[in-house]
């Protein structure tokens, strides 16, 4: 998964033509998905799932604890997060995105969570956007 999310963190951040782009990738990716998950979990099933993936990746990256997650299932930016440089922001995206999408692998499987991100990301190539069978996160 973590593979994975590098992989979205990276497409995000080249991706300079997308609306938002300056947004850090970490959010463009979150408000991606909700859009097509809360047709799945809901609003609130969504941002319970966010709030777990947080809550997780908290322990490998502290600065996440400062992510707050609002009522509609986005992220909200908190001025604490002004001292985060782009190198750790992008780690933090890593490991939010990996728990986020290995949360929702575990309640709907991979597959699903494959065709899903297929429909969010169509231009990434199918290697682009395999797991890895077998692979820790």
């Amino acid at each position: 998964m973590r593979n994975f999310a590098e992989r979205l963190i990276a497409y995000e951040t080249g991706n300079k033509d997308a609306p938002k782009a300056t947004e850090p990738a970490l959010f463009r990716i979150g408000e991606k998905l909700r859009s097509h998950l809360v047709v799945i979990v809901g609003r609130g099933g969504f941002g319970a799932l966010v709030a777990r993936a947080l809550a997780l990746g908290a322990a490998e990256v502290p600065w996440l604890r400062v992510v707050e997650v609002k009522a509609d299932g986005f992220l909200k930016e908190r001025d604490e997060l002004k001292t985060v440089t782009p190198e750790e922001m992008a780690q933090g995206g890593v490991v939010l995105v990996a728990e986020l999408l290995g949360l929702l692998a575990a309640f709907i499987g991979e597959d699903l969570t494959l065709r899903i991100t297929h429909g969010v990301w169509p231009k990434l190539t199918m290697a682009e956007r395999e797991f890895g069978k077998g692979e820790a996160k």
